[in-house]
């Protein structure tokens, strides 16, 4: 199987949250065998290419597709599920009626938590990180 040289997508995540910033990164090599890049959401060129900025663009994990099109929350997670034969039954996991609202539910706990459960799990991001990402994000949103 050859990889894909230019991305369909990219999987945006928060940089300053010490889980995402681990973890996201950790799955890019699975990630681009199915065409996904990742970057993160504080990444000069994100804001003004998705229109958001500030807290609205840290809300939530999303993934923008080459032609436009995106994805958030809890669906990046099932349409990335979705893309790797191995973690397809988690696919069938998240669309199936009942299991689908709890793994809606699972991610926005996470996701509205993150920054808590990074701490518990000592994954905090170097203050100089979080300095320098939230510099980006006011010169991307100065910008638009």
């Amino acid at each position: 199987m050859s990889l894909i040289n230019e991305p369909i997508g990219w999987v945006l995540y928060d940089d300053e949250c010490g889980f995402c910033r681990r973890w996201i990164p950790f799955w890019g090599p699975t990630l681009s065998k199915v065409g996904l890049d990742v970057a993160p959401l504080q990444a000069p060129w994100v804001a003004p290419r998705i229109e958001l900025s500030g807290d609205e663009l840290l809300y939530d994990i999303r993934l923008l597709f080459a032609d436009g099109r995106q994805l958030t929350g809890a669906e990046v997670y099932r349409y990335g599920v979705q893309q790797i034969w191995w973690a397809r039954p988690l696919y069938l996991f998240s669309v199936t009626p009942g299991l689908r609202r709890l793994w809606d539910w699972g991610y926005r706990t996470f996701a509205d938590h993150r920054h808590q459960f990074s701490s518990a799990c000592r994954l905090s991001v170097p203050a100089e990180a979080c300095a320098n990402s939230s510099l980006l994000i006011g010169a991307s949103s100065d910008a638009t």
